[in-house]
């Protein structure tokens, strides 16, 4: 018995779909006329499926992928007591998986029928239960895991914070069935949440899946393991960067603006290592992968700069008192870093097997993502003189239309059985 990645895979990029046929209405919403569907249920049906459905279920299948490549399984002294082992070891977290996904689907569709109710708490709760025990499991497996594998840190330690980044969850959950909601609370409780997910589970997953594709050990470069170290460290005081609207302590404010210079150094460090060292490795792959990842690269760097930028109090109290400017900077994170590398990595590493349309569906997909966010960048920059830019819903509603074009033809292509399909 193995990990049906494939099966897997093919319900994340299903999911990516629906996550963008949701944004996709929800930009129709927006720029015409569309008496139905409650624009902030459709809201949070969106952004939970997103981080659950999407995300999170991609990057739990691509980490026990992970293990199985490690071959973590313990040795048996017979091949029966082996393969009971097995069997025993891929069915928890084929059963993970799957109530994942049942939770995903329960948030996808009671979110847009009532919003913060019964049965869309009962699964958003489930599902956190879910991540848990995932985390559970993992970190135990993971013991079966050299220390020297760099990886392991990155994965133990994104798991931590995604338990952690719950709390924010359970506090809006009771503001909302309290009914007692206080703006900054509400506000912060958001933050957290998103911080958490976005800069800890999201980000460290993906650090962790890259130090293995690369195959970057402590012996070719010192700073690889410390990379690591300087991310943790400054994880958890970057959540301020996210609350520095509210009247923080002196000490906080520091704290949090030395965290953004460290995050600002250990990445574009670790970035002129890789550029310098692994340039050979990265040729052998296809141009458009090699384009996908200097994007996510490009991406992430906006993003600690930006993040640096936010420390000057004029620019931060700008950025966090204009929606588009948070609305772009978090769909720099979820689109223009998360989901492109995980494209990418699915990719590279024939997970799914691409072809020509394939390779169509991902390009075209990047180009929606580009074009969302230079328009949000562009409403952003213009809010803060209240000007307005001409047809700009259109022109987001057309971005959103190119999005779901290239996720679409990418899922269409990647779960359709073609016989003998060729590598590009």
């Amino acid at each position: 018995m193995h990990l049906n990645s494939k099966f897997w895979l093919k319900f994340s990029l299903l999911n990516l779909l629906i996550v963008a046929l949701i944004g996709l209405l929800m930009r129709y919403k927006i720029g015409f006329e569309f008496p139905f569907f409650d624009q902030k249920h459709l809201q949070h049906s969106h952004s939970h499926f997103a981080f659950s459905g999407w995300i999170s279920h991609t990057l739990m299948v691509l980490m026990i992928v992970f293990l199985e490549k490690k071959k973590v399984l313990p040795q048996a002294q017979d091949d029966n007591r082996e393969k009971k082992i097995e069997n025993r070891f891929f069915k928890k977290y084929n059963s993970i998986l799957s109530a994942n996904l049942i939770c995903a689907y329960g948030m996808l569709v009671f979110f847009i029928i009532q919003g913060y109710g019964l049965f869309s708490i009962i699964f958003s709760t489930s599902s956190i239960i879910v991540s848990c025990v995932f985390a559970y499991y993992f970190v135990k497996d993971l013991k079966l895991i050299s220390d020297d594998d760099l990886s392991k840190n990155w994965f133990k330690t994104a798991l931590f914070f995604n338990v952690i980044s719950s709390f924010g969850t359970f506090a809006l959950a009771y503001m909302m069935i309290s009914k007692n909601i206080l703006q900054n609370e509400y506000l912060a409780s958001i933050y957290y949440y998103l911080h958490f997910q976005y800069n800890g589970w999201f980000f460290f997953v993906c650090m962790g899946l890259l130090f293995s594709f690369l195959q970057l050990k402590s012996s070719e470069n010192p700073f690889f393991k410390r990379a690591f170290w300087l991310f943790f460290s400054s994880c958890i005081p970057a959540y301020f960067l996210s609350t520095l609207w509210w009247d923080l302590p002196i000490w906080i404010y520091l704290i949090t603006v030395v965290a953004a210079f460290i995050q600002v150094y250990a990445w574009f460090r670790f970035l002129i290592i890789i550029i310098k060292t692994k340039r050979e490795f990265l040729y052998n792959f296809p141009f458009f992968l090699r384009y996908i990842l200097l994007f996510v690269a490009c991406a992430l760097s906006i993003k600690f700069l930006l993040q640096l930028g936010s420390t000057i109090p004029v620019l931060s109290t700008l950025a966090f008192g204009f929606r588009p400017i948070v609305i772009a900077y978090l769909h720099l994170v979820l689109l223009a870093i998360i989901s492109l590398f995980l494209l990418f990595y699915v990719y590279a590493n024939h997970l799914i097997h691409f072809n020509r349309q394939i390779k169509i569906g991902v390009i075209t997909f990047s180009i929606g993502v580009l074009l969302n966010e230079i328009i949000l960048a562009i409403q952003g920059v213009a809010s803060f003189s209240y000007t307005p830019i001409p047809y700009v819903n259109e022109m987001l509603f057309g971005a959103a239309i190119v999005l779901v074009i290239g996720i679409g033809i990418t899922a269409f292509y990647s779960i359709k059985k073609v016989k003998n399909l060729p590598l590009l």
